[in-house]
Order: C-alpha cells, then structure tokens, then sequence
C-alpha cells in the first residue's frame, strides 16, 4: 500500500509520511535502547554473593583514570573504553577489578561485547582491550607481576608477549 492509498483513506487530513516515519523510527530505536540497557545488568541477577560483594568493593572505587602520559592512541581507546562501558556499569567496575592479565581482559571485553544493549562492535572491543591491556600493565604493575609469576614459563611467555604486542602497537600510535 502506498502513501496515496493511505491518503485517499483519509480525505482532508494531511499526512506528512516522512515526518510520521521518522517518529515512529526514533521512538523505536529509543524504545530498544532502552530495553537493551536495561539488560545489560540483568545478568548480575545470577551472581552469587561472593561475587556481589567483590564488584560492589570495586564499584566503590575510582571512577577515571589519567591518561595524560599515555600514548595519543592509548588515551582515544581510553575514550572509546569510557564511552562504552558506562553504558552498562560504572567505570570504576573494570578500572578497579583484579583482572590484570592479557587473556583476563579478552575473555571480559568478548563478554561485555555479547550482553544485549552493550553496542560495542569488534572495532570498538579491540580498542577496550588494547586500552586495558596497556593500562594494566601500568597502573596495575603489581598485581600484572605477582600473576605472572604464577603461570608456567610457557604461560607465562605468552602472557608477556601479548602485553608487548599491546604495547609496542600502542607505542606506534
């Protein structure tokens, strides 16, 4: 059915067809967003108290990170990892967490990537984890060296040489 046809229906009335499609397409779009959003925390219903309480203990934490002395590539990550990541919890959730370690931050950054409403492409995801990775193995020395220190040499070489592969990317940028 065409715009004609649903004009005739309506004699006298006047219809602007793209104004009413373009309403109806952004109330949706708002609508979904904000379903997605809403289910972005649905999965925290399922944790157990343990857990509850440690992602509370980071909450709490610091909220932003300075990213001044970081690589220009790092610091535009850092935004996109901001950028995103509240869209579904507080900053101070990953910037505060234990994870330290390479493979860590790829399992969490795949599985924010998955929850309905995060909207973050695979772009994006290489961004954040390029981001925490670097950040990790700054901010997070300590906590990345006592990890380390518990793999095996061969996990533990590669371990590193995902970190250095970050790094050196980052220090291209």
């Amino acid at each position: 059915m065409g715009h004609a046809a649903i004009r005739e229906r309506r004699p006298g009335r006047k219809t602007n067809m793209i104004s009413m499609t373009t309403k109806f397409a952004t109330i949706a779009v708002a609508v979904l967003g904000l379903i997605g959003a809403g289910r972005c925390g649905a999965a925290e219903d399922e944790l157990d108290a343990a857990t509850k309480a440690r992602i509370a203990e980071y909450d709490k934490g610091p909220t932003k990170i300075d990213v001044s002395a970081y690589p220009s590539g790092v610091q535009k990550n850092y935004d996109v990892f901001r950028q995103k990541c509240t869209l579904c919890h507080q900053l101070s959730r990953p910037i505060n967490c234990d994870f330290a370690l390479a493979d860590e931050w790829s399992r969490y950054v795949k599985r924010m990537m998955h929850k309905p409403g995060s909207m973050i492409s695979a772009d994006q995801a290489k961004k954040i984890y390029s981001f925490l990775v670097y950040d990790s193995s700054i901010r997070k020395k300590a906590m990345l060296d006592a990890k380390l220190a518990k793999l095996t040499p061969e996990e533990k070489a590669t371990a590193e040489g995902l970190i250095k592969a970050v790094r050196d990317e980052s220090d291209q940028k």
